[in-house]
């Protein structure tokens, strides 16, 4: 399953959550992150907190959503926005209509620069519940089932 997570700037939230997906899914799933507006740069503090996890970050880059939305691009199975503003801009249309989710969670990279630690590792440890929830399930029978895999997105997305 090809998840595609949004943000505006992809450069915490969706870094997080797609090093966490591609960490935890094996050969489950295939994560990919991207941005509306992209940073241009991984937030330092992402990094850091996901080295700490032991999460390997290689390849890890800020990039815009327009890579994804060609006739090239892998075809998304999900699209799961982490921000409230990429959540009601006007997405491109992904080859394969995916199923899309939100999953909101307060940007870290907006904290006070001395709250950045533990803003990160708060959105990390909601991100990671929401990851492994998705990862518990059966994932091969929800890719055929659109409908229910939606109601069980939105579930997950609801988890703090």
């Amino acid at each position: 399953m090809n998840i595609l997570v949004l943000c505006t700037g992809n450069s915490a939230r969706s870094i997080l959550l797609e090093h966490l997906l591609n960490h935890a899914g094996g050969e489950t799933v295939t994560a990919y992150s991207a941005g509306s507006q992209p940073a241009g740069q991984v937030h330092p503090q992402a990094l850091r907190l996901l080295a700490q996890e032991r999460i390997d970050t290689a390849g890890a880059r800020s990039k815009s959503w327009d890579e994804f939305a060609v006739d090239t691009a892998p075809v998304m199975d999900v699209v799961i926005t982490v921000c409230g503003s990429a959540a009601t801009e006007t997405c491109p249309i992904w080859p394969g209509a995916p199923v899309r989710a939100h999953w909101g969670v307060e940007d870290p990279a907006a904290a006070p620069v001395e709250d950045q630690p533990r803003a990160f590792a708060d959105a990390y440890a909601i991100l990671s519940r929401r990851a492994r929830a998705l990862l518990s399930l059966p994932l091969h029978d929800l890719g055929q089932d659109g409908a229910t895999l939606q109601r069980e997105l939105i579930r997950i997305g609801a988890l703090s």
